[in-house]
């Protein structure tokens, strides 16, 4: 945590503190990194982010309603938009091109592609790169905001209700200085809520219950849980291609789930690669959806290169 986001403490009657007291006192200080936000012993009831516990259970609820109200199009509607936002979205926009930078993207893409990443309701476009840069940065480490060392409910879920909003623009200036100079991210990430609940409204308005309860709620759950499975299941079991110091692994099921993202310690060795699947069998739906986006010329400068032996590249990010 960033001595500077503390906060004061209440006053006291001043007392002589020695010299060299107050030395390793300002010591300690300074060497509190900005990662331990992220450190669960911070998890106490006074640090619960609520808003995004209530969301979280609303949408599991709304998840289960849906079921009482199911059609043939809303259904079909719940899997066009998850691939658009979770695929398009956050496997191709908020991971592989926003946090990692592994192609660029022409202007119409590059909107439609964060719009569809805000749509998904995993997070605030430079909240979401940040966390993800945190991860990769400290992986299985002290600081990583979800590793299972800490408990696998933790890294699936759990996590995400601690409250580090106080040390947002911190994390951002530290970790995502690069997206912080970009307009367009900052318009949405000051837009992230609302443009979420006018989804809402024009699902609701669109097709009623069935299309809010599927379009956003079902929609939502399956995505959520198909990322977290990439932060949890990724990183107990699995099959590794590549050498890494962090417990990365490759899952068949939570690729097939995440559009290509469990095929995370090829990730993890290799992480500024556009293509998550290294061997002919390691299906990667969204390297697809990226040369395609590369064939009409919205992609450009892909990082397609195929990895050689058993070494992880030198590159955290």
């Amino acid at each position: 945590m960033s001595p500077q986001l503390l906060e004061a403490p209440a006053k006291k009657p001043r007392r002589r503190i020695s010299q060299p007291a107050r030395k390793a006192t300002q010591t300690k200080s300074a060497e509190t990194p900005l990662y331990d936000v992220y450190d669960p012993r911070h998890f106490t009831l006074k640090n619960v982010d609520w808003t995004v516990l209530a969301w979280m259970i609303g949408i599991h609820v709304g998840a289960v309603a849906a079921l009482f109200f199911f059609t043939w199009q809303a259904f079909v509607g719940m899997l066009v938009m998850h691939w658009l936002t979770c695929s398009i979205g956050i496997c191709l926009g908020y991971h592989r091109f926003m946090s990692h930078k592994s192609l660029k993207l022409r202007a119409p893409a590059r909107f439609f592609v964060t719009l569809c990443g805000v749509l998904s309701g995993e997070g605030s476009p430079l909240m979401w790169a940040a966390t993800h840069r945190v991860h990769h940065a400290r992986s299985d480490l002290h600081g990583d905001p979800h590793t299972p060392n800490d408990g696998s409910w933790w890294s699936h879920i759990v996590w995400l209700f601690l409250n580090h909003d106080k040390q947002a623009q911190a994390l951002y200036q530290r970790y995502t200085p690069d997206l912080l100079k970009d307009r367009m991210l900052v318009f949405f990430e000051k837009t992230y809520g609302p443009i979420l609940v006018l989804s809402g409204v024009a699902l609701y308005a669109f097709g009623g219950w069935p299309w809010l309860l599927w379009g956003l709620c079902f929609r939502m759950c399956f995505a959520y849980h198909s990322t977290w499975f990439v932060n949890s299941a990724t990183h107990i079991w699995g099959y590794r291609n590549y050498e890494t110091d962090d417990r990365s692994r490759n899952l068949w099921w939570v690729a097939l789930l995440s559009y290509g993202e469990g095929w995370h310690n090829n990730h993890h060795a290799h992480p500024r690669l556009a293509r998550a699947g290294h061997k002919w069998w390691e299906i990667d739906m969204t390297f697809y959806a990226i040369r395609a986006l590369q064939l009409v010329g919205l992609a450009y400068e892909v990082d397609d290169r195929k990895p050689v032996g058993r070494a992880a590249a030198a590159e955290k990010l």
